[in-house]
């Protein structure tokens, strides 16, 4: 189970993400630097217990119209080789020692555990304390067969002013995470064959939306 330790990290997440998202394609420009508050977000288990997985949701505060941003967050004790150009950074844990922490869409350990909460084998855990389920995250598996093992591995990974994409040519499906979350319903979507949805904070801090974290699909034959 997910394990949350209360401990320091140095530099912070949000100062991570704060000069990593303007990088992005999917990025909002607002008036200057990110302004970041935290909306929301839920943690997998990585079974061998080496890679702490999050699912972060933050919202930007420095344009004139707020934006909610998902970004999948993989934390490893040692570089994970090829994914250079993945890292979001590094940062000093006070009791883990330095982790680096990387865009988890390039990390085949969180995208494999992605799929496996959409077919319903590993459960969602709080972000924020240890060994706590997370209720109010809503996932559904409508395909005949499971999904490839191999699909992380083989996936290509591509990006869009909205989302990011694990195509594989070789299955013939496709992983949609959506960067930018919008409200919407909790049912599956036209056309997919697994999704997740959860809630982030509006900014007015009280009020509390739900919308598709991530979309699982078979091209229609």
């Amino acid at each position: 189970m997910a394990v949350v330790h209360n401990t320091t990290l140095t530099p912070t997440k949000d100062e991570l993400l704060a000069s990593w998202l303007p990088t992005r394609p999917w990025y909002r420009p607002g008036a200057g630097a990110p302004q970041l508050e935290r909306a929301g977000g839920f943690r997998l288990d990585d079974p061998k217990g080496e890679v702490g997985i999050e699912f972060m949701a933050v919202t930007d505060t420095a344009g004139a119209e707020p934006v909610t941003y998902l970004v999948p967050l993989s934390y490893r004790g040692a570089p994970l080789d090829g994914a250079e150009d993945a890292l979001v950074g590094t940062m000093d844990h006070g009791v883990l020692g330095k982790r680096w922490a990387y865009d988890g869409c390039h990390d085949p350990v969180l995208v494999a555990e992605l799929l496996a909460l959409i077919e319903g084998r590993t459960q969602p855990q709080a972000q924020s304390a240890s060994n706590t389920p997370d209720h109010e995250v809503a996932f559904a598996y409508t395909g005949e067969a499971p999904v490839p093992t191999d699909f992380a591995s083989v996936a290509e990974v591509q990006e869009s002013q909205d989302a990011t994409e694990l195509a594989s040519a070789a299955h013939g499906m496709t992983l949609r995470l959506n960067r930018v979350l919008r409200p919407g319903p909790d049912t599956l979507p036209q056309g997919a064959t697994g999704h997740v949805t959860s809630w982030w904070r509006l900014p007015d801090g009280t009020t509390r939306a739900r919308g598709l974290f991530a979309v699982l699909s078979v091209p229609a034959e």
